[in-house]
Parts: structure tokens; sequence; C-alpha cells
């Protein structure tokens, strides 16, 4: 399947990639584009857009995309609930959870995107890791 979001990757727009590919679909083919793009390229290359305004797999209140993502294709694994908590922290509103690790992501995110990478899809290759150790970490709180 073809996915979709706004150019210019952050927290959500990374996790949600990884989340996507790790649990939800292995093949899953990213596309990003400038937001008032993304609707239409979504209906043109029939892909499911995420992380934009007005969309079923976006911001809802104080839930971000990731959570979006988790309640939709049902993921019950207990390290990928604790790590949507820290995603949301850091990327919409640190008091819904209150988790001390999404600072951190936060600033870890935005290191990534001060890196010089040429596009978002070299940004995901690279800092896909970082969700995969927080994956880990999450393993071994959850148990």
């Amino acid at each position: 399947m073809k996915w979709i979001t706004r150019k210019g990757v952050k927290v959500d727009r990374v996790a949600c990639p990884w989340l996507i590919k790790r649990f939800v679909d292995k093949d899953a083919e990213f596309i990003f584009v400038p937001s008032e793009e993304v609707k239409e390229t979504a209906e043109r290359e029939s892909a499911i857009p995420f992380d934009v305004s007005g969309v079923e797999l976006g911001h809802h209140g104080p839930m971000c995309s990731f959570d979006a993502i988790v309640e939709k294709y049902r993921i019950q694994d207990p390290a990928v609930k604790l790590l949507a908590q820290i995603v949301n922290g850091a990327d919409a509103d640190l008091a819904t959870y209150n988790r001390p690790e999404a600072p951190g992501l936060e600033a870890i995110a935005e290191g990534f995107r001060r890196l010089g990478f040429k596009d978002d899809h070299e940004i995901l290759e690279h800092e896909f890791i970082v969700y995969e150790a927080l994956y880990a970490y999450c393993l071994s709180k959850t148990g």
C-alpha cells in the first residue's frame, strides 16, 4: 500500500511510518508532499493519508496520529502502547501521559532534521533505529 503525509518529518511522521512498516504493512511505500497537496495526491495515488488535518489517521483531541494508527489497526502490544505514550508526549501533548522520555525523543527528532539528509526518506532510513531502540526499551518496561 501507499501511505502519504506532509513533507518535513519530525516525531509523528517518523514514528508512524516505523509503526506501519513494523506492525501494519511491511511493504508500505511512503509519499511526502507539501501539506496542501496531501489529500489530492492521496486520491490520485490511492494512498492512505496520515498525520494531516482532517483525516482518520491524524490528530484527534489530545491523541496524535501514532495513537490513531494503534487504535485503527488494533495493535494490542503493550510495548507499542507505551511507545505511543512517549510519541504522543513528544509530538502532541506532554501532559496527556507525562512520560519523562518524551522531551528526549522530541530533541532527537529535531536533531535528525538538522543533520542535512537529502529528503524525508533518508531521514526515515536513519531514524527508524531510534524507534527500534525505543520499542526494545518499552518491551523491557512492559515485560
